[in-house]
């Protein structure tokens, strides 16, 4: 890990740094921020779990070529647990060419592990969203 895309020591650190690595577009660099017992949660609501997975889910997103952009909404931290209630965008040109308007609230769970740093144990971009059950 470089200083270029650092874990952050502290929750006021989680948002920038996960910007920075989900604006690498570069799976392996996200794959970093995920807790070993982490989950992306996907747009129907299906839990992505083990590396494999989520990394197939976040190159369908860096396939857009285009930056994320976030506004934290609320960081409520409990011990070792953060819960995060993220407005996010990604909104322009894509790399194919086609114009993409992506709004959403996610709701997000990070854990700080036993080496200090926080990483995310849940990432689910749509958690605001109405989904039918998985």
């Amino acid at each position: 890990m470089t200083d270029t895309y650092a874990l952050p020591k502290h929750p006021d650190e989680i948002v920038p740094a996960l910007l920075n690595h989900l604006n690498s577009l570069d799976a392996e660099i996200m794959l970093n921020f995920y807790d070993p017992e982490g989950m992306l949660v996907n747009a129907a609501g299906v839990p992505q779990v083990g590396r494999a997975a989520i990394k197939a889910e976040l190159e369908g997103y860096f396939r857009l070529g285009l930056p994320m952009h976030i506004t934290a909404r609320h960081i409520f931290v409990a011990g070792d647990i953060a819960s995060l209630v993220l407005d996010w965008s990604y909104k322009g040109t894509a790399a194919d060419r086609s114009q993409i308007d992506i709004v959403a609230t996610a709701n997000d769970i990070a854990r700080r592990g036993n080496d200090g740093y926080w990483r995310y144990l849940i990432d689910n971009p749509f958690g605001t969203a109405i989904r039918a059950a998985a």
